[in-house]
């Protein structure tokens, strides 16, 4: 059996039976098209997946360089390789004979330094915005702890500004509620108030508008978000480069510091695991902190 037509099928099942997101389904795309042009084959086999040439492929990952002489990082050589993991167990799915999955190894990833600011930084940074728009979206992202990625697709009758709270499908299609802070709901109607528009995105571009515009060309991109905290950051002189991933950080950070449970930080960032929102507890710790004050040095 061709693999590259077991590639569109498992791209497919992913789409409808996985309900797998559009950015998810790309990425595998393209990490499974990397690897099928690796086996070096036009009508590649299930039968070529072998043990020998999966270590020979993790190899070629470890000292792939691009033409612009960029190297792939570790946490990206493991992406492929569950990309792969994934493609196994639809094979097995289907009847298929290959490699058990759980037999490839992810490499051990590199420790990630996690970027966040402290209470009064975010107060800096909040008082920079320079219009409504601006200041709602800064104080949305801190609020709320959303993905970039969730906060550019929200819509304008999602908000329920007097429950201060709103649904959003995050990573995975996962849903959960988030909440408004008073000073959210007080610059989102601000800023709203001001729209004479009918346009359905809840933030949008200002530059360039047109009356025929479609709703979805006048939604604000994610990058427009980036370059919006990237200047009030600056703006601010902060001495941490903040990306708006950052701002959940600070998020996070902000209520374990001050005694939030993990597993309700864990459902108000939308993890599914808590493992993933352990690495905040390597950043701060309330009981910790008590201990230290407690017992050092006394």
């Amino acid at each position: 059996m061709d693999l590259w037509k077991l590639l569109k099928d498992f791209l497919e099942y992913l789409e409808l039976e996985r309900n797998v997101s559009k950015l998810t389904i790309r990425n595998y795309k393209h990490y499974m098209e990397r690897f099928l042009a690796f086996l070096g084959s036009q009508s590649p086999t299930p039968a070529m997946i072998t043990p020998e040439k999966i270590r020979e492929y993790r190899l070629f990952l470890s000292r792939y360089v691009d033409p612009a002489g960029i190297s792939l990082k570790r946490i990206t050589q493991n992406y492929h390789l569950i990309a792969l993991r994934s493609f196994l167990k639809f094979l097995i799915k289907r009847g298929i004979k290959v490699v058990p999955p759980e037999t490839i190894e992810l490499g051990k990833a590199e420790s990630r330094s996690i970027k966040f600011l402290e209470r009064e930084q975010i107060e800096r940074l909040l008082n920079q915005p320079e219009t409504a728009r601006d200041k709602a979206i800064l104080e949305v992202l801190f609020s709320t702890g959303l993905r970039v990625s969730e906060l550019v697709k929200l819509n304008r009758d999602q908000i329920n500004l007097e429950r201060r709270e709103f649904g959003v499908i995050g990573k995975g299609r996962r849903p959960r509620v988030v909440f408004l802070s008073d000073t959210a709901v007080s610059w989102l109607k601000k800023y709203l108030e001001k729209r004479d528009d009918l346009w359905k995105p809840l933030f949008i571009r200002y530059s360039g508008k047109k009356p025929s515009e479609s709703d979805e060309s006048r939604r604000l991109t994610a990058r427009s978000v980036q370059r919006l905290v990237e200047k009030y950051v600056k703006k601010a002189r902060l001495p941490v480069k903040i990306t708006p991933h950052g701002l959940r950080h600070s998020f996070a950070t902000d209520l374990l510091s001050s005694g939030a449970d993990l597993r309700a930080i864990q459902e108000l960032l939308g993890h599914k695991n808590v493992s993933t929102t352990q690495i905040y507890t390597h950043i701060t710790n309330p009981q910790l902190r008590e201990i230290h004050q407690k017992f050092h040095r006394k």
